[in-house]
């Protein structure tokens, strides 16, 4: 048997929030809205990267508990960017947001150039460059 991981759901506190969170630092769109029938009031968004819904997705659920991750908590969603640039300008907004929780800093291979982000909910989001994975992929060296 073949499994393929297709999504994440994030129960959420503030859906409105991060919704818009990963719209505005992930460049994610709505594919799918699931707006609530009758007395339910159970809205469900699905957020994908444009043209890859068939791929992956967030799905945020509301009325969640609100987290309270702790800065030396390195549990995260990552996100690969297209270059440290794009890194520095992600650290920046969050600084002037305030949600910055890791400063930009450059580890060995794997790990490459990253910062960490804290979403409304209170998860903690790496945005990356040289990783193994997604934009600006490094090949691995053995």
């Amino acid at each position: 048997m073949t499994a393929s991981l297709t999504h994440i759901a994030l129960h959420v506190n503030d859906l409105e929030a991060c919704i818009q969170f990963y719209m505005d630092y992930a460049n994610l769109e709505i594919v799918r809205d699931r707006r609530p029938h009758g007395d339910d009031g159970k809205r469900i968004v699905w957020l994908a990267e444009p043209s890859k819904a068939q791929e992956f997705i967030i799905v945020v659920l509301p009325n969640g508990p609100k987290k309270q991750q702790v800065e030396d908590d390195f549990s995260h969603l990552g996100f690969a960017l297209s270059s440290k640039r794009a890194v520095d300008e992600i650290a920046d907004k969050a600084m002037v947001d305030g949600i910055l929780v890791w400063p930009c800093r450059q580890e060995p291979y794997p790990v490459g150039y990253y910062c960490g982000v804290k979403d409304p909910d209170g998860n903690f989001v790496e945005f990356s460059y040289g990783q193994p994975l997604g934009h600006g992929a490094q090949k691995e060296t053995f």
